[in-house]
């Protein structure tokens, strides 16, 4: 069934090729795929596999729809997890399926271990994918997951869009990801594992109670003699996306006209700011500018959005968030500060702050000197540009940016010496991409 059509999959179900208790499961992976997909084009589609109940489903699910590659992350954390890496690798060699086993060092972490670890899935994944040509990854996220976050984030005081609930889609790392099912219970996948025979590990984090989301769940078992289950709150998630997204759609509109990207930077247009923007329009505009152009996980503090949102019009030029903010009577600019990544230093074929570099397999000797090998073999290195990329740019002004955003772009370096500089017009077959997709769709939530 790796090509079909929802057509096709209908058909499975009246011929009992699928049974009925099956249906709604995998109308749910066909509607993902098909709502997502077509603009991908062909190829796999990844899988995060940690061979808890919900991913093991997730993937077992979509290997009957689609290609299909699985990765899992060892965190270092637990011994067990080399053994139930090792489940999957069998699930997947048993079934034709690419596996990859990634591992990230998570005794070195700090600060929340939950969202430290949460982050380096991504970005391992998100390389993972990159290198393979794969666009979209699946993760096993369900409704149960959706009313524990609710849950977590009302404790937080969240506001609509935090209430709004987990994404059935996001981009982020260059990838696109899906959560398929989000909408269906973890009894339901369960419940499909056990009909077909497939096994599961159980985690024995998930019992643990120094991790907040497995308060969170406990939490939600004691609500349950008052008739609040996770299908109720998945319920009133989906009434406070509907107004979500109103919002949303009001603030998109005015962002249509008002704002525009210029290398990575916003320019919004000030004089529709001050008049065309309510309070809460205004304020989810910096919070989500502020993110993308910082490339943050999470929004700034409410309390110093507020502050900037009350003086914006007599403070000519201030720093929040990672960001450089430059208000003239025509425009409001939002770029990156170039203090938050003087010191950001990578390879050559690795994402920079929120920057992917791409230029040719192999550079002349006017870049490099006599001898012209792979840009890894000569120690190319992104980093930004600071004053002393902008003193070997003799016309960084012609490439009509700022001083101030210039400092905070990228250029490829051969140690002291400047190779390429993308975005202040010294390009020599390099060029700079985003990789968070464009700010317009940074503003919709789906």
């Amino acid at each position: 069934m790796s090509e079909e059509e929802p057509e096709a999959l209908r058909a499975a179900l009246e011929a009992g090729t699928i049974p009925p208790e099956d249906g709604a499961l995998f109308w749910a992976a066909q509607a993902a795929l098909n709502l997502y997909l077509p603009d991908l084009g062909p190829g796999r589609i990844g899988v995060a596999v940690s061979g808890g109940s919900d991913s093991m489903a997730t993937l077992a699910l979509l290997s009957k729809l689609s290609r299909v590659a699985a990765v899992t992350v060892d965190h270092g954390l637990r011994p067990e997890a080399a053994s139930e890496a090792a489940f999957v690798a069998r699930f997947c060699a048993e079934r034709g399926i690419p596996h990859t086993l990634l591992s990230w060092d998570g005794a070195r972490a700090e600060g929340n271990l939950m969202d430290a670890a949460r982050r380096a899935r991504l970005k391992l994944i998100g390389a993972w994918a990159r290198g393979r040509g794969i666009r979209a990854v699946a993760l096993g996220h369900t409704a149960d997951d959706q009313a524990e976050t609710f849950l977590m984030r009302l404790a937080r005081e969240a506001g609509l869009e935090g209430l709004s609930g987990m994404r059935e889609t996001f981009e982020e790392e260059d990838v696109l990801w899906l959560r398929p099912f989000l909408g269906q219970s973890r009894a339901e996948l369960r419940g499909y594992l056990t009909r077909h025979g497939i096994d599961w590990i159980e985690d024995p984090s998930n019992q643990n109670p120094r991790f907040e989301r497995v308060r969170a769940r406990a939490a939600l078992a004691a609500l349950a003699p008052l008739g609040i289950s996770a299908d109720k709150i998945t319920a009133v998630v989906g009434h406070l996306a509907m107004a979500e997204q109103a919002v949303g759609l009001s603030l998109q509109r005015l962002v249509a006209d008002h704002l525009r990207e210029e290398a990575g930077d916003l320019v919004i247009d000030a004089l529709a700011f001050r008049n065309r923007f309510d309070p809460e329009t205004a304020r989810r505009l910096i919070n989500v500018a502020l993110a993308w152009v910082s490339g943050a996980e999470y929004p700034p503090r409410a309390v110093k959005v507020l502050d900037f949102l009350t003086h914006w019009r007599t403070r000519r030029d201030s720093t929040l968030h990672g960001c450089r903010l430059t208000v003239t009577d025509d425009a409001l600019r939002i770029t990156r500060e170039a203090a938050a990544v003087a010191t950001l230093r990578v390879p050559v074929g690795q994402i920079w702050d929120r920057w992917a570099l791409t230029g040719p397999e192999t550079l002349g000797t006017e870049t490099l000197g006599p001898e012209t090998r792979e840009p890894e073999a000569q120690g190319l290195e992104i980093a930004a540009l600071g004053e002393a990329g902008l003193k070997q740019v003799k016309d960084w002004r012609a490439a009509g940016l700022p001083r101030a955003s210039l400092l905070a772009a990228p250029g490829i370096w051969r140690g002291e010496t400047l190779v390429a500089a993308p975005l202040a017009g010294l390009e020599n077959g390099w060029k700079a991409r985003i990789v968070r997709g464009s700010f317009a769709n940074a503003l919709i939530r789906r």
